[in-house]
């Protein structure tokens, strides 16, 4: 019987708990069936949300509620030898709806995780009807893992795009920006996809660059963890660089960037994170769901640490 990975102790959402994905399994109708009627099944509705009972919990639907079976809805793995699936069925008995951030706050880490690898397949699906190839119309085929194009027979997979975050510091600050559109006062380190034929360390390089003009040093990238971001199909990557200390400018797609010393970042780490639309002009950083979190949290201890040291 298949075993869910044991618990990791991670400082940030969707990464604990995950299932066992048993890819082994989507290929086999049989099997599936078999799991079925003591499976667990998360309805999501057309917007991503996910039902909950009057406490704000995960309504979790008994796959015997969810009309037709497996065929159709999307395997996502197993926990304790038990299947779960991805459905987006009704639920006349949800007290609400709950968006996946307020969930990876409020439910316990495997059910979160559970939600966040469930939307991003359901934007999957969403988003890819059609081929890219020769625009016919796609059918999902192993458990919903795969995209099959009727018209040319090509096959299509999940995308996720990927992206690195990074805490890029000149050895006694951190590089901290905003955008227009968040509360005002929010900050948070600085982000950006990966471009084809381009290294991870690269992308820091070149998105730091682009959004403020701070040099960093190619080699100083350091990789720190990773973690899936369905918003809507993202994976970032966290690193931590060394770079000049040039005056930062704000590119075309933040609105402000300047460097803060450990102990401003100290106190805003301090700060309720909820308070970004607050009174006061003191910055706040962003939730502990969050690996932007981690990765200034990871600069600070490494700074307090050589500095003690």
């Amino acid at each position: 019987m298949s075993q869910t990975p044991a618990a990791q102790a991670c400082p940030f959402a969707f990464v604990d708990g995950a299932l066992d994905r048993a890819d082994h399994l989507r290929s086999d109708p049989d099997a599936l069936a078999a799991l079925w009627p003591q499976a667990g099944v998360i309805a999501l509705d057309a917007r991503g949300q996910a039902p909950v009972d009057a406490r704000g919990q995960l309504l979790e639907l008994p796959a015997a509620r969810v009309a037709g079976g497996p065929q159709d809805g999307t395997f996502l793995g197993l926990r304790d030898g038990r299947a779960w699936f991805l459905a987006e069925a009704a639920a006349p008995a949800a007290a609400g709806w709950l968006d996946l951030r307020s969930a990876a706050v409020q439910w316990p880490a495997w059910q979160s995780t559970l939600f966040a690898q469930a939307r991003a397949l359901q934007h999957w699906h969403q988003r890819h009807r059609y081929c890219p190839a020769c625009a016919g119309p796609l059918r999902f085929a192993r458990a919903g893992w795969l995209g099959v194009c009727a018209a040319c027979g090509s096959e299509h997979y999940p995308r996720t795009d990927q992206a690195m975050i990074a805490a890029i510091t000149d050895g006694g600050r951190l590089l901290l920006a905003r955008q227009a559109s968040w509360p005002r006062r929010r900050w948070s380190v600085l982000a950006g996809f990966v471009e084809p034929g381009e290294t991870l360390e690269q992308t820091v390089v070149r998105e730091v660059m682009e959004e403020t003009g701070v040099r960093v040093h190619l080699h100083s990238a350091r990789y720190l963890a990773s973690q899936p971001w369905p918003f809507p199909g993202s994976l970032m990557l966290g690193f931590i660089a060394r770079a000049e200390p040039d005056p930062p400018q704000p590119g075309v797609e933040i609105e402000a960037v300047r460097w803060f010393d450990a102990e401003e970042v100290r106190a805003a780490l301090a700060r309720d994170w909820n308070a970004a639309d607050g009174p006061g002009d003191d910055i706040v950083l962003p939730s502990p769901i969050s690996i932007a979190r981690h990765v200034i949290q990871t600069w600070l201890d490494e700074y307090a640490a050589a500095r003690a040291g």
